[in-house]
C-alpha cells in the first residue's frame, strides 16, 4: 500500500495517541475534519489500522516480571508445530510468541508477577505442552526501550 506524507504523519499521530479527536488531528495536519475522518476510515478499511487498544502499565497490574523464554521442540514436524502454536495461544501469560530461526524454535515474551509465578507457569502450563524438547529463560533486568509504534 502506498502512503503519502499526510498518511505517514497521521499514522504517527494515531500511534502516539489514538484518543484524540478527529478535529485535533485535522488541526495538526492542516486538513479538514472530513478529510482526516476519510483517511482514517480508509486506513482501517484497508487493514493498515487493525485495532485500537489501551496500553496498561504492567507495574500497576502486578505483571512487571518479564521473561523471554526460548523454546525448542523435540522435533520439527508439522504436527508438533501446530500443536505447540495452538496451545501457546491459550496461555494468558504469553503476550508475544515468535517462530524463529537458529538454535531455538520459538521466543515467548511472558508477563508474570514474580519469579515464583514464573516457576508456577513453567511447571503447570508451559512444560505441560507435549513435545517441548528444552527451554531457556532470560529475565529482563531493565527495559531500555519499549514501543508499540511501527516506524513509518
Amino acid at each position: 500500500m502506498k502512503f503519502d506524507e499526510i498518511d505517514v504523519r497521521l499514522l504517527g499521530l494515531l500511534q502516539e495517541d489514538s484518543k484524540k479527536t478527529t478535529k485535533e488531528y485535522a488541526n495538526q495536519l492542516n486538513l479538514s475534519v472530513t478529510a482526516v475522518y476519510e483517511r482514517i476510515k480508509r486506513l482501517e478499511k484497508t487493514g493498515c489500522i487493525t485495532k485500537y487498544v489501551a496500553l496498561v502499565d504492567k507495574k500497576k497490574v502486578n505483571k512487571s516480571f518479564v521473561v523471554l523464554c526460548h523454546v525448542k521442540l523435540a522435533q520439527h514436524t508439522k504436527e508438533f508445530v501446530t500443536l505447540f502454536e495452538r496451545e501457546v495461544l491459550k496461555l494468558q501469560e504469553v503476550v508475544e510468541c515468535y517462530h524463529i530461526s537458529g538454535d531455538y524454535d520459538y521466543i515467548l515474551k511472558i508477563h508474570v508477577s514474580d519469579m515464583e509465578a514464573y516457576r508456577d507457569f513453567m511447571v503447570a502450563k508451559l512444560t505441560a505442552i507435549n513435545h517441548i524438547g528444552s527451554t531457556q529463560s532470560s529475565f529482563v533486568i531493565t527495559e531500555v526501550k519499549h514501543t508499540t509504534a511501527i516506524p513509518m
